[in-house]
């Protein structure tokens, strides 16, 4: 951000902190107006920029750091330079394709002078290998024209060197502190601008994982403060020397740090849970409830409505409900209710398939948990419980992967797989296990070594290479197994195990991650694939089809664009051909198997995609950077047929609401924009129950009505496009009145539609069509018929005519009073005194029987007494509050309700036939309309 206008803002794409789930970015973005509106400045294959500096007097003038391309040798790295906004770039600082910029700080003093720092590193899937000869420190005296190598100065480290840290203090530019990877390696405190050196401290916790962290800070006032980032937020008050004050965060892993340079207190601090920011220089930090979750995988439930579950990196696994369940109290993200379910943060997730209640997660070192949410009962049932860290894959008799496959075979609910390079069998619920594969990889011994570099060696599971990275248990044959491994293999058995055949396609290079593997609910013998390369610097799509068990294969990646690596595949369990592709930068479909891919990316953010899911009649997913997202109701992708595109409108066969659960979305396509919308809502006698009309493209609601009228029923949309409406399954609520003011009940909402058939009708000018749908009910439901729902809406429907009668009775006497009142000064003091003013009381009695008429705000309610209408509504809201048979109380109440409706009612009926004639008299001899007996 400008220092000197916070408008400007430049973002580099992509991670440096150079895990094996890094994300890789296309270059540098720029906003002058706050966010509003980005503009891509190029920089395209930098990949991974480690820093953005800008000049502190001069927002034109940017330095860009740039590690390069993560998984291969590139020239775009090192340190770019822009003397008009981005507009422009030369690099400006280079080393080698091998080596990248990892930090860079300006003196802002004099910004002429610049600290860089270069890494010499290279990744793949199964290593990270950093430190060499191109790891420098480097110096510019001149706004970046020249550099200078400071890597051997007097009091530096002994090569081999790795990644640097470095930071100049703002209080004194001739204080420089590097914290460098080294075997001698440490924090370094230069005095003169860098010339010399000193070790200051040499402690492991800053400088261990120095590929993860190796971050340093200077304080922008006091010379003597510095800070470092590790797994901890340290703080240094003597110049470096010690690092005791630990500054707790809520979450570890730090990564990351800004430091208001007008106001130190003011901090802003970036780890592996999310962001937050201090005012009090870290003695207290704000939430992190926004999402910036990175799932691995993602899976549904068989509850209803289903749960969402995913393993988080560096945190718990998690699952929540994708609607409803409201009854959970409220304590996970954003305040939603959720919980964990066994395993840890970067596992495969199943449920058992008969017991819901029973979930086995993974997690790093072979964990494999089975966990019981009915009562927080965890068994470690692990396969080979040997645990490994510090180790190489050679070094291991099973291979576990960072996350590994976890799932049951559908013909059978008491089998479940996992996999290491073999596939393993459990059908005792974890208690043995029986390996029914060899090793199903290439197992090239290139791909099993140390990792992690020349220094510091990193080796605790991310790493472990050439293992079963995906399973398909067919869903037609017991005996059918589909395997892919992470370095290129794909294997299918078709006796259990006994035998395995290589059937990997011959255009699916080694080095390819088999991702995931999905085989046809509709077809024998069919299997898709997406695999990807981007970890040999190869971000192309691959995606494959076989409808002959891997005899054949198609590549079918027609209409993904370049750069969209291949995640996941999911072919619609409803409709055969209907695919669903999650890449490193959002979601296709195809409705032709695969033969052409289209962008079904909507408002979904461009991240990275691990896996979805298609769950009753919608999209799941899990992404790694902004957590779960649903598409919700996909009908009209699953009903779409070519020459639906040329007619006027379409109606799409709504899927069927749960009672209590879910609302009737009603999806309909308009080839052009529509001047009105009428929709029809009919039982399954097609009487007529409500009729919806709308006439502008976009529903909003209303600001200024009040909360309880701001649910129900959506307005129908008349866009060019696909439409939704949604119908809340409730019949027209009970007649209200201007200004009626009820506590504890809403009148207006109608009683909830029994379970049964119901059709949907839309009229346009020249377009109608009906469609039938089922309201179902909820399965969750103990001791409920739907005897008793039917009961219940008999019964809330007749309490809700009564409070129409009630209400009507109301709106009534008001308007006989309005009509009186309005000519009261023409009235004679006699027909006044003897005739009108009395029956005007009797009225008035009536009324305030019926409503408390002293209602004016919300909460008058608990100052004046409520009345009847407020009774039977009330009433209503209690039969229907749940799914259930109402009660005797209920009965007895609304008896008792009725009784005292029909005896007001009743008086009304004496007033109007007693009095109303003399009234009617009074008027008539002055000129004024008379009332009407009735209505």
């Amino acid at each position: 951000m400008a220092e000197t206008n916070p408008d400007i803002v430049y973002i580099g794409m992509g991670e440096v902190q150079l895990r094996g789930s890094i994300t890789q970015g296309d270059g540098v973005y720029k906003t002058s107006d706050g966010g509003k509106t980005w503009r891509h400045l190029g920089l395209k294959e930098t990949q991974a920029v480690a820093r953005i500096r800008i000049h502190p007097t001069n927002p034109n003038i940017v330095y860009v750091a740039a590690l390069g391309h993560p998984y291969g040798d590139n020239e775009e790295r090192g340190v770019f330079r822009s003397i008009d906004g981005g507009n422009t770039w030369d690099k400006v600082l280079y080393v080698s394709p091998k080596a990248g910029a990892v930090d860079l700080i300006i003196d802002r003093n004099n910004p002429k002078v610049l600290f860089a720092s270069t890494w010499e590193v290279q990744r793949k899937a199964w290593k990270m290998w950093g430190g060499g000869g191109d790891s420098k420190l480097w110096k510019s005296t001149d706004g970046g024209d020249t550099w200078t190598d400071f890597t051997s100065n007097t009091g530096m480290p002994a090569p081999p060197i790795g990644k640097i840290g470095v930071t100049i203090s703002p209080a004194d530019s001739n204080r420089i502190w590097a914290i460098v990877e080294a075997n001698e390696g440490g924090v370094f405190r230069s005095d003169d601008g860098g010339i010399t050196w000193e070790r200051t401290n040499d402690e492991r916790k800053l400088r261990q994982r120095a590929f993860y962290y190796s971050r340093i800070y200077a304080d922008p006032w006091d010379k003597e403060t510095v800070y470092c980032l590790n797994t901890g937020f340290y703080k240094s008050t003597d110049g470096g020397k010690t690092f005791g004050t630990t500054i707790e965060v809520p979450h570890g892993d730090n990564h990351d740090l800004w430091i208001d340079p007008n106001n130190p207190d003011r901090m802003a601090n970036s780890n592996d849970g999310g962001g937050n920011v201090s005012i009090n220089g870290g003695k207290s930090w704000t939430e992190q409830d926004y999402v910036t979750t990175q799932f691995y995988h993602v899976m549904t439930t068989s509850d209803v409505p289903y749960h969402v579950a995913g393993a988080q990196q560096d945190n718990s696994t998690l699952a929540m409900p994708s609607d409803g369940w409201d009854h959970r109290q409220a304590r996970g993200p954003n305040h939603g209710w959720y919980y964990a379910v066994g395993g840890g943060e970067s596992g495969w997730i199943t449920q058992h398939p008969v017991d819901k209640d029973i979930f086995y997660a993974g997690s790093q070192g072979a964990l494999l948990t089975r966990y019981d949410r009915s009562n927080g009962q965890t068994r470690d049932i692990q396969v080979y419980p040997r645990f490994f860290s510090g180790e190489p894959a050679s070094a291991l008799p099973e291979r576990w992967q960072w996350t590994f496959p976890i799932m049951f075979a559908p013909q059978d609910p008491n089998v479940m797989y996992t996999c290491s390079q073999h596939v393993w069998k459990t059908t005792d619920d974890g208690q043995s296990w029986e390996k029914i594969s060899p090793d199903l990889t290439y197992a090239d011994p290139e791909t099993l070594g140390k990792t992690g570099g020349i220094i510091t060696m990193d080796m605790n599971g991310p790493e472990i290479y050439a293992t079963v990275f995906a399973l398909a248990p067919s869903n037609h044959d017991i005996n059918t197994i589909w395997a892919g491994s992470d370095d290129g293999k794909i294997h299918i058995t078709r006796d259990g195990g006994k035998n395995w055949e290589n059937i990997t396609p011959k255009n699916l290079p080694k080095f390819s991650r088999v991702s995931i593997i999905d085989e046809s609910k509709h077809r024998p013998g069919t299997l898709f694939v997406a695999a990807n390369r981007y970890q040999v610097d190869d971000r192309q799509p691959y995606v494959f089809k076989t409808h002959d068990y891997g005899k054949t294969w198609t590549k079918i990646t027609s209409g993904i664009e370049d750069g969209h690596f291949a995640r996941a595949v999911r072919e619609d369990p409803v409709r055969q051909g209907l695919l669903f592709l999650g890449t490193e930068h959002g979601v296709y479909f195809s409705i032709n198997d695969g033969e052409l891919w289209q962008s079904l990316q909507l408002k979904l953010p461009d991240t990275p995609i691990r896996d979805l899911v298609v769950k009753d009649n919608d999209v799941v997913l899990g992404s790694h950077g902004r957590g779960f997202w649903i598409l919700d109701d996909i009908q009209p992708l699953r009903q779409y047929q070519p020459e639906m595109k040329n007619q006027t409108a379409v109606l799409f066969e709504p899927a069927d609401p749960i009672r209590g659960i879910t609302e009737a979305s009603i999806q309909y396509y308009f080839k052009e924009q529509q001047d009105t919308i009428t929709f029809e809502i009919l039982d399954a006698n097609n009487k007529l129950i409500n009729t919806f009309t709308g006439s502008k493209p976009k529903y909003e609601v209303d600001p200024d009505l009040p909360w309880w009228q701001k649910g129900g029923s959506s307005k129908p949309t008349t866009a060019k496009g696909l439409n939704t409406f949604t119908w809340d399954l409730r019949y027209p609520g009970a007649t209200d009145f201007e200004g009626m003011i009820i506590w504890s009940a809403r009148p207006q909402r109608g009683p909830k539609a029994p379970i049964g058939t119901y059709k949907v009708r839309i009229k346009t000018q020249d377009y109608e069509k009906t469609a039938s749908f089922e309201i179902r009910m909820d399965p969750n439901l103990k001791g409920v018929t739907k005897e008793d729902l039917d009961e219940q809406f008999d019964l809330a429907n007749k309490i809700m005519q009564k409070t129409s009668a009630a209400n009507e009775a109301v709106i009534r006497i008001r308007s006989i009073k309005s009509h009186i009142n309005s000519s009261k000064e023409k009235l004679s003091a006699s027909d006044l005194k003897r005739t009108v003013t009395p029956f005007l009381e009797k009225l008035s009695a009536i009324e305030e029987e019926l409503y408390q008429v002293k209602n004016q705000s919300n909460q008058d309610p608990l100052n004046f007494p409520i009345k009847l209408n407020n009774r039977l509504a009330s009433l209503r809201r209690s039969v229907e509050n749940g799914e259930a048979k109402p009660t005797d109380g209920a009965y007895k109440v609304f008896k008792e309700l009725t009784a005292e409706l029909n005896q007001h009612l009743g008086n009304l009926k004496i007033v109007m036939e007693e009095d109303l004639p003399k009234v009617n008299s009074a008027l008539k001899n002055i000129g004024i309309e008379e009332i009407e007996a009735s209505e």
